[in-house]
Parts: structure tokens; C-alpha cells; sequence
């Protein structure tokens, strides 16, 4: 008499008792990890929790030092951006990143471009500087200035200054405008 594979299971399983509970309780914490490390891993977490900054610190493609940047999102009319390109657009607030280290960088230019924007600042200009003093590396700062603009949503358009604004070391940033800005003008165009 042949034994189906059911049966067989069955019967290899008859002197099985069933597990009570099916669900396993985390650790709280390591038993091996000290209390400074879980006071480190707590801050680490809680750093994690508090950055609104979403600019990506990951690797970046670096860009010549002369290089000229330009970004332009949907939307944006070609006159408008030609009008930002060749700086007849008054700058209405300057950032200069000259000298900090990457993390400040990103801190400083997240906030200042939010700052503008909930203050209805349209154009600003950032100066990154072109890198060439750091031989290894050139344009490291130009190069992510360049990768973060376009993750900020206040950004709609991005291009290398004018030689007299700083040339390859800077660029003017035409941002969005901002909700009370885009209320008042519906207001304004909607009483005529």
C-alpha cells in the first residue's frame, strides 16, 4: 500500500506540538551594546526624525569649474528664462557658500531658498565659487549646488551669472511664487 504525500506529511508531523504564540518580541537593546551606544543610536534616530532637508548628500556628478549651469523646469517660458540667463531680472537676495563644509552647505541653502520663497523673493543669487583652489576634486560645492537646486520644488529655473554677478562661481535662481503671492494675483486678475 503506497502512502499519498499528504499522509506522509501527516504522519511525520503527529508527534509535533503546536507553538503557543507566533510572534517574537524585539530586544529593546542589545545585550552586548553599552549605554553610550544606545544613547548614540537614540540621538541618531532622533537627528533622522527632525531633517526636513531632503537634499540628497549621496554621490554627485562632478562638473568642471568653468562649467556653465543651466536648469529650466516645465512650464517656464523661454523669455522668462532668457530674461533670468542674461541677469534683467533684479536680484533680490544673495547667498554665498564660499568656504563652508558640504553639510552646511546644504543646511544653509535649504533654509535660504524656503526663506525666500514664504518672503515672495522671485530671483537670488547663490555664489558657490568654481573649486579650482582643490586640486583633487575641483567644483565639488558648484557640483551639488547644481544636483540640490532641482530637488527644491521653490526652484523653477537655474542658470551660470553674468561675469559682473561672478560668472562661473555663481548662479541666479528664479523661484516660484509663493501661496500668498499666487492668491493676491488671482485677486487682483479676477477683479478685472
Amino acid at each position: 500500500m503506497s502512502l499519498s504525500d499528504f499522509d506522509l506529511f501527516l504522519s511525520s508531523m503527529e508527534d509535533v506540538t503546536p507553538i503557543s504564540s507566533d510572534t517574537i518580541k524585539p530586544l529593546s537593546s542589545s545585550p552586548h551594546s553599552s549605554l553610550a551606544q544606545q544613547q548614540k543610536r537614540q540621538a541618531a534616530e532622533n537627528t533622522l526624525s527632525t531633517d526636513e532637508n531632503y537634499l540628497s548628500t549621496e554621490s554627485v556628478e562632478l562638473v568642471e569649474p568653468f562649467a556653465i549651469l543651466s536648469f529650466k523646469k516645465d512650464g517656464v517660458q523661454g523669455p522668462v528664462f532668457k530674461n533670468l540667463r542674461l541677469a534683467k531680472y533684479q536680484v533680490d537676495a544673495t547667498l554665498d557658500l564660499h568656504g563652508q563644509l558640504l553639510k552646511n552647505a546644504r543646511n544653509t541653502l535649504f533654509n535660504f531658498i524656503n526663506d525666500c520663497q514664504q518672503q515672495n523673493v522671485r530671483v537670488v543669487l547663490i555664489r558657490h565659487g568654481v573649486g579650482i583652489k582643490n586640486k583633487t576634486k575641483p567644483g565639488i560645492l558648484k557640483s551639488f549646488v547644481n544636483k540640490w537646486l532641482p530637488e527644491l520644488p521653490a526652484v523653477l529655473a537655474y542658470h551660470t551669472a553674468q561675469r559682473h554677478h561672478g560668472g562661473s562661481g555663481a548662479t541666479y535662481v528664479l523661484l516660484k511664487k509663493s501661496a500668498d503671492k499666487k492668491h493676491e494675483n488671482r485677486e487682483i486678475h479676477s477683479k478685472r
